[in-house]
């Protein structure tokens, strides 16, 4: 009669254990779901415009690092352009680090509006 039973039951066992299986497999694709970062936010990056200003800031920045060889470049602000007749000027202000001494620089960059090319680069120290 034991082993009647032992019949009986395996079935129940194995659709059970094929159940606990099933739940065990979806709590681990739920967890691993939630640990694995989305690609969302580089994809949302990648989808993000390119300023029109993202060239002149660029060269801002590699003139000041030529004007300023020894002082690192601590923070950048892009602070709009102004039109002229036919040229613009893109406005900038590096904040920079020289040994102990910090300091701004304002930087215009002016180009002829329709070929890009560039007329004049000027920059201005200050203290605030």
């Amino acid at each position: 009669m034991s082993n009647d039973i032992k019949q009986m039951t395996h079935p129940i066992r194995k659709e059970m254990s094929s159940i606990m299986r099933k739940k065990i497999i979806a709590l681990g694709a739920l967890l691993t779901a939630n640990v694995v970062p989305t690609q969302t936010p580089i994809t949302a990056l990648a989808q993000q415009e390119i300023p029109s200003y993202a060239k002149w800031g660029q060269l801002a920045i590699k003139e000041t690092k030529t004007k300023y060889p020894n002082a690192k470049i601590i923070d950048y602000l892009y602070e709009g352009s102004e039109s002229k007749e036919a040229s613009t000027i893109e406005k900038f202000k590096l904040w920079l680090k020289e040994g102990d001494h910090e300091f701004g620089v304002f930087v215009r960059i002016e180009f002829i509006t329709d070929t890009e090319k560039m007329v004049k680069i000027e920059f201005q120290e200050t203290t605030r």
